[in-house]
């Protein structure tokens, strides 16, 4: 059975939710890139019995929105994704696409599911099958060669991990992820006695996500059974039953693990919490002068857990930073530093993003020696007072940090490291009453 083969009584804190894709480079590395067409099937049609809740776990909210959102989010930011298609039940339909259009969802729509689960992700593929049959007249090769299908209550899936399943699938026509048992697994008599168990060390968890090239499992929905309608639970099954295609099984990271029960949920809102302030973007404004301190930031928070990537600026491949990151932290050498924040929130803004949770923003200005004073370093403080105001009624807190230029070594050292300390706190706090504040480090 997939899923839920592993013992429900897993660590609730395997592992962190990918908002800002730590520890990324300005460029994808060679190995990572896709050059072939693949889509995604998000089934959600789930009733969430085991939860004990009346509203399903896919549509729980956390800090303001549903969890299915969060598994959208995580799927949507890889780039190499063309497009996903979410299977919910009929009578939620209206509710899915409500949350597409309010959280501003991109490559995404939502079709209705069946009574089984198998159904459900039969009408996804056929879904994908005729959206793409409507563009064949128009660019036959945007045709999926490999369609990823994965759970939408399993929130913290990987960009790597998704890549791994791709290549795999495209290579094999089939492949899985793969987790350990945890519990050894026992057969048990119609009486209640035990029967038999298994070996554990021979036996694996299938998980989720379970990629195949497009005809595979066009062909093996095809020719499946009613029986495998109503009660099989397994894909990659399907695919060597009724294709002869035998799945590549890739053991997982533990961030595979799938919300399932109440206390599933709290575990899920702790991870999204503390994720969001694990990473940052650090923008240096193309200054020479700003990089040796955006660089001494970014070392200093490494020892504090948190991952920060230096970038002169939002624009070309950088972009893609408007919509994976939470944390931009601005280093200024320029008295005119408003602009550039009012830069960052022009980018924004443009950018279209629906800013549910706060997006932190943070400038770092460094003032000469000769500038002694709050009013000498930062002229425009008052209007940056304004500034952050507005964009606090936009979800967006701005905060800053002024740091003195110091030719002591030791001195020096330390003052960074208390920007990065301030840096951190500010980020996992996100107080609202140091809104607009110039902070000294």
């Amino acid at each position: 059975m997939e899923g839920d083969a592993c013992d429900p009584d897993r660590p609730a804190h395997p592992g962190t939710f990918p908002a800002g894709e730590c520890g990324r480079t300005d460029q994808q590395p060679p190995e990572r890139r896709v050059d072939f067409p693949v889509s995604v099937v998000l089934p959600a049609g789930g009733t969430g019995e085991r939860t004990g809740l009346q509203t399903p776990k896919q549509f729980c909210l956390f800090m303001g929105r549903p969890l299915i959102s969060y598994t959208i989010q995580a799927v949507e930011r890889v780039l190499w994704i063309q497009n996903i298609v979410v299977v919910v039940a009929k009578e939620h339909m209206d509710l899915m696409t409500d949350i597409i259009q309010q959280f501003r969802h991109r490559k995404v729509r939502a079709v209705p599911g069946g009574s089984t689960r198998h159904r459900s992700i039969c009408n996804g593929v056929l879904a994908l099958g005729e959206q793409e049959e409507e563009k064949e007249r128009l660019l036959s090769a945007d045709r999926p060669k490999v369609v990823i299908i994965h759970d939408a209550v399993r929130p913290f899936v990987e960009e790597d991990f998704l890549y791994k399943i791709a290549m795999a699938a495209k290579e094999q026509g089939a492949a899985g992820a793969i987790r350990p048992l945890v519990s050894t697994v026992i057969a048990t008599t119609s009486e209640g006695y035990l029967d038999h168990s298994l070996e554990r060390a021979k036996y694996r968890a299938s998980e989720m996500p379970q990629g195949f090239t497009y005809d595979v499992i066009y062909q093996a929905y095809q020719r499946c059974t009613e029986s495998d309608f109503e009660v099989g639970t397994e894909c990659l099954h399907l695919a060597l039953q009724y294709c002869g295609t035998n799945a590549k099984l890739i053991e997982g990271p533990p961030t595979l693990w799938k919300v399932t029960y109440k206390r599933d949920l709290a575990a899920a809102e702790s991870i999204i919490k503390e994720t969001l302030s694990r990473s940052a973007c650090v923008i240096t404004g193309g200054s020479e002068q700003a990089v040796p301190l955006a660089d001494a930031i970014q070392k200093a928070a490494g020892a504090l857990d948190m991952a920060l990537d230096v970038i002169p600026n939002l624009m070309g491949d950088n972009c893609r930073y408007l919509l994976k990151e939470y944390n931009f932290i601005q280093v200024s050498v320029n008295r005119s530093c408003l602009s550039e924040v009012k830069s960052i929130l022009k980018d924004l803004e443009a950018a279209n993003q629906a800013l549910l949770h706060p997006l932190v923003i943070i400038l770092v200005h460094l003032s000469c020696p000769d500038e002694l004073s709050i009013s000498r370093a930062m002229p425009e403080l008052a209007a940056f007072m304004d500034v952050a105001s507005a964009a606090n009624l936009r979800n967006i807190l701005l905060y800053g940090i002024q740091v003195h230029q110091s030719k002591d070594t030791e001195r020096w050292e330390r003052s960074v490291l208390r920007v990065a300390e301030i840096t951190s706190a500010l980020i996992r706090e996100r107080s609202p009453a140091l809104v607009g504040q110039l902070l000294q480090a």
